[in-house]
């Protein structure tokens, strides 16, 4: 065998090694998807086609649990779909809008400072669930104790003490406003990584050809030169946002929520499928909240995903 056969062998030999390493490194990640992720999925998708109440077997009955979700389950059409909608388009596009200017201004200052504002910022993400219900219950607690009653209370601003987390005029408006105060999370670090990585010199091009205000940097420069991140950040948002349920029940304390004022798909799904043990029409509400999830991410890509 010449020089050249020699050659090939050894380089086919390290190119098998090379595939088998990185299949090694792949493989835990790819088992763990498909067993915890596509399997559950797909197992969801076909229980949505049946009735199970965890004790018989699951009947088939086609499309029936779609059929009375849409024209006979009032609350879910009347209530948990705008509720959502509402919850989503105002803490979705506001909490990616936050995010990313958060993430420009901590940008422009020195490194030290930044590092201890991002770890602020992002730290109410990491508090969500019981410690955050607990801070938010005492805020808008129903009694003169409560400190946004007490406050109002004492400015004579309100004669009498609001039971802000019964009262549905009130609740969902809560919930917006507690999600945006925890809604710095991965997107928030991975847009401020995406500031922080753009080349300075592209700037300086920019200046040197015309660019005159910071207004002009971002929309020229700054956006453009981080879309992965962007799109990161706004898949990260919508998938938090719709799954966004436990916020009403934790600040409630019940589900269904107060006159289902704060009732969301989530909290919907959640009723149906552990409260009242009919597991195939709570897997139908997953189904159309994967679509929905499914679909505002496809807006997402049409929006910030590469062109070519």
């Amino acid at each position: 065998m010449n020089n050249n056969g020699v050659l090939k062998v050894k380089n086919k030999k390290l190119n098998q090694g090379e595939n088998a390493t990185g299949w090694g490194f792949v493989l835990p990640y790819f088992a763990s998807f498909f067993l915890f992720i596509t399997i559950p999925v797909i197992l969801g998708i076909l229980l949505s086609f049946t009735y199970f109440d965890l004790i018989n077997t699951p009947k088939f009955i086609g499309l029936n649990n779609f059929v009375n979700l849409f024209t006979a389950d009032d609350v879910f059409m009347q209530q948990v779909l705008p509720n959502t909608l509402k919850f989503a388009l105002i803490v979705g596009p506001v909490g990616y809008m936050l995010s990313f200017l958060l993430a420009w201004l901590l940008a422009q200052i020195p490194q030290k400072p930044r590092t201890v504002l991002a770890l602020l910022i992002y730290s109410p993400s990491m508090t969500a669930g019981i410690a955050m219900a607990v801070m938010w219950r005492i805020i808008f607690s129903g009694d003169s104790s409560g400190y946004l009653n007490s406050v109002l209370l004492s400015l004579n601003l309100i004669d009498s003490p609001i039971q802000w987390l019964q009262d549905p005029k009130y609740l969902l408006n809560i919930m917006i406003i507690v999600s945006l105060w925890s809604s710095m999370g991965i997107g928030f670090l991975a847009m401020l990584a995406g500031v922080l990585n753009i080349n300075e010199e592209l700037y300086e091009a920019a200046y040197v050809d015309g660019m005159s205000n910071k207004f002009q940097e971002i929309f020229y420069i700054t956006i453009p030169t981080m879309k992965p991140q962007m799109l990161f950040g706004a898949i990260m948002s919508l998938v938090a946002t719709f799954n966004a349920g436990a916020i009403g029940v934790q600040l409630t304390g019940v589900n269904p929520t107060p006159q289902n004022a704060g009732q969301l798909i989530v909290n919907h799904m959640d009723d149906y499928a552990f409260n009242r043990w009919e597991m195939g029409y709570g897997a139908a509400i997953a189904v159309v909240l994967l679509i929905m999830v499914y679909l505002f991410g496809m807006a997402a890509r049409k929006l910030f995903g590469e062109k070519e």
